[in-house]
């Protein structure tokens, strides 16, 4: 049976007005531009979000607009982000209210933790929500690689519905896919935007790429032309789409990491005419004239503008 989860599942932006307030009419046009591209689920709340720079009124506001935006026509998927498993529950019990179709936790982080206390978080917050939990295997935020053999467990168990793999961990990934092979419901997506077809080829269920809020359309026909088959087409588009990802190195070591990804996203969306501003959260820095104009070449070469 296929996975309940599958193809291109985004993580949405949150466009800011230039006074830092949040853009509600650029976030419901970015929610349509995705659908209008073929996504077959949204990913709120995550990091390509700015989710830990958003203050809960932000978090609860942006979930209601993405879900009225979406009105039913592909899954929510909503991370509930917190530190540890009694916060993250409450997080998870309030994003569902709003209208999560899934969630997705992250291990632990400030707590310092281990591999045992990570399985007793992620069964803990499965017996607290009703709802589909995808594990976030996100070290570079979180600090700690989840063990390849508690997803595995937490899989076979029918505590997690799957798994978002950002680790960068490429042997790991591969291993989670072989141990979870066949497993019926089970989804494993891969986050990193220049690899897709290899993912694919490998099992994965699908894609989680921020670059998807640019060119959602891209990611919809890599993963159609991998699904038919044709691992030669697929890897045209990717490699169409990995020229596009060269917008985030536009900013060079001006900005921090997350700034430079982020605000590449953005000021590629405000170039497009989907979102007013290309504003990060406090204390982000945004690109600049220079930096966007380097943005809007590459957009150009690659059919986007």
């Amino acid at each position: 049976m296929p996975a309940t989860f599958h193809g291109v599942i985004p993580p949405v932006v949150t466009p800011r007005h230039a006074d830092g307030t949040l853009d509600v009419e650029s976030l419901k046009n970015v929610t349509k531009h995705l659908i209008d591209g073929g996504v077959t689920g949204l990913f709120v709340l995550g990091s390509s979000g700015e989710v830990p720079y958003m203050t809960n009124a932000e978090r609860e506001l942006a979930v209601r607009t993405i879900a009225e935006a979406n009105a039913g026509a592909v899954p929510l998927v909503v991370g509930a982000n917190e530190q540890t498993t009694n916060r993250v529950i409450d997080e998870a019990k309030k994003m569902v209210d709003l209208g999560a179709d899934a969630l997705v936790i992250t291990s632990m982080y400030y707590a310092i933790g281990n591999a045992a206390e990570t399985e007793a978080h992620f069964r803990a917050i499965h017996e607290a929500v009703a709802t589909p939990i995808f594990a976030y295997d996100v070290p570079v935020r979180t600090h700690y690689k989840l063990p390849t053999d508690v997803l595995v467990r937490l899989a076979h168990d029918g505590v997690i519905a799957g798994v978002k793999d950002s680790s960068g961990d490429d042997v790991s990934f591969r291993q989670l896919l072989l141990a979870t092979k066949g497993l019926d419901g089970f989804s494993v997506f891969t986050g990193h935007e220049v690899v897709v077809d290899g993912a694919l080829l490998g099992g994965a269920a699908g894609v989680v790429p921020g670059l998807g809020n640019v060119d959602p359309a891209g990611y919809r026909r890599l993963y159609d032309l991998a699904k038919a088959g044709d691992w030669a087409g697929a890897a045209a588009e990717q490699d169409r789409l990995a020229r596009v990802f060269d917008i985030v190195y536009a900013p060079g070591n001006r900005v921090s990491g997350g700034a430079a990804g982020l605000g590449a996203f953005k000021t590629a969306l405000q170039l497009m005419g989907i979102i007013e501003s290309n504003t990060m959260s406090t204390p982000m820095e945004s690109l600049n004239e220079a930096e966007t104009e380097t943005i809007r070449r590459i957009l150009v070469e690659t059919g986007l503008l």
